[in-house]
């Protein structure tokens, strides 16, 4: 006799979804909404419009005291001691190896006080790691999993309809940077960042002012077109925007420098950290000879590829393979991206096709993003 598998957890807003009629799944042990209806409608809304995630499932840990910045510096790829208060910054965690554990985004909270957030998958993993790395700092670590609840609104429309709920001021908050005010009435951290390739904002807050913000939210934004949006349509977003997943074009096989996102890793930040040697070795190589290169791919044709896919040559001889792959709502083909030798890297390479269930099909080699909006 097995035992039965856990029950996935549920946020705050699990009862909201289902109102909504919202195709529920368990993602990284969450029960959470992959669409309410037409995932091409809500990825087209977040491009045109405006789109309303719960994205509660995410990992935040906080860490806090005089060191907490000397211990993510250690911890952590990046500088991040150098980060200015209410300002954030993408970077990530990596083993000894050099190998991807997480990428993360940490915010700077306070002198004192940062807020990383991580992968669900990886939470537990990046808590753990954060709690031992930090152990001769003077700083806390904290799992605040629990304490928070985190809403996102992206599209061109999102600034107007969080200004009906806020008096933060929006207009002169950045692009990677955070501040604390109130939305709808209640407290919340809100962050100009987002996983879509589109402006917009991430709200956190507290689990028990999840629906007031979400309802409120959803008013402010019925005049303009905002729909609520599932995980299937962020993973279409974020995949046209060229930006990694965990998992898929990032894993501990993986260093920052395979996935093109050296750029990450500062060497020139005091102390140790974990990785280096490791990561230096990586840099060395990404300067002379790069065993493989994150390209994009666009179909000619119409089948979708799906991650694990070969990448072949015209002879059949594998070149590489498919991280991730789906129907491209904005450019009405079907994408990829996928790890392929440097011969066949360059944008408008010839001859290069996916096999997909056996048959070869072609695809133009392109430079990532796909998308990118107007600023």
């Amino acid at each position: 006799m097995t035992d039965a598998p856990p029950t996935p957890r549920r946020t705050a807003l699990d009862a909201r979804h289902r109102a909504l009629g919202a195709t529920m799944t368990d993602f990284a042990g969450w029960d959470m909404p992959l669409r309410y209806g037409s995932e091409r409608d809500e990825h087209t809304a977040v491009r045109t419009r405006a789109g309303l995630f719960d994205l509660s499932h995410m990992g935040e840990i906080s860490l806090i005291g005089p060191q907490a910045g000397d211990a993510l510096d250690h911890a952590l790829v990046g500088r991040l001691s150098a980060l200015a208060v209410g300002r954030a910054r993408y970077t990530m965690i990596c083993d000894d190896e050099g190998g991807i554990l997480d990428d993360l985004i940490v915010y700077r909270l306070g002198d004192e006080e940062f807020l990383v957030v991580a992968n669900a998958a990886n939470a537990q993993l990046v808590l753990d790691a954060l709690t031992g790395r930090a152990a001769g700092f003077e700083a806390t670590v904290r799992d605040d999993r629990d304490a928070y609840a985190l809403l996102a609104v992206q599209g061109p429309e999102s600034p107007g309809i969080l200004k009906r709920l806020t008096d933060a001021d929006l207009d002169g908050l950045k692009y990677y940077a955070g501040l604390p005010g109130t939305v709808a009435g209640v407290p919340a951290m809100i962050a100009r960042t987002g996983y879509t390739g589109e402006d917009g904002f991430e709200l956190f807050l507290a689990p028990d002012d999840a629906e007031r913000v979400w309802e409120a939210l959803t008013e402010a934004g019925a005049p303009v077109g905002l729909v609520p949006c599932g995980l299937s349509c962020r993973d279409t977003l974020r995949l046209e925007a060229g930006m990694p997943l965990y998992g898929h074009e990032l894993t501990t096989d993986t260093t920052p420098f395979d996935a093109g996102l050296g750029r990450v890793v500062k060497f020139d930040k005091p102390g140790d950290f974990v990785g280096r040697e490791a990561l230096e070795a990586a840099s060395r190589q990404a300067d002379t000879v790069t065993p493989r290169t994150l390209v994009g791919l666009i179909a000619e044709g119409r089948r979708v590829p799906r991650a694990g896919y070969a990448v072949v040559a015209a002879d059949g001889s594998a070149i590489g393979q498919v991280t991730s792959g789906a129907p491209s709502p904005t450019l009405g083909r079907p994408i990829a991206m996928a790890y392929v030798d440097p011969a066949y890297a360059k944008p408008g390479t010839e001859g290069v096709f996916v096999d997909i269930r056996g048959a070869r099909e072609p695809y133009e080699v392109v430079a990532l993003p796909f998308y990118k909006r107007e600023r």
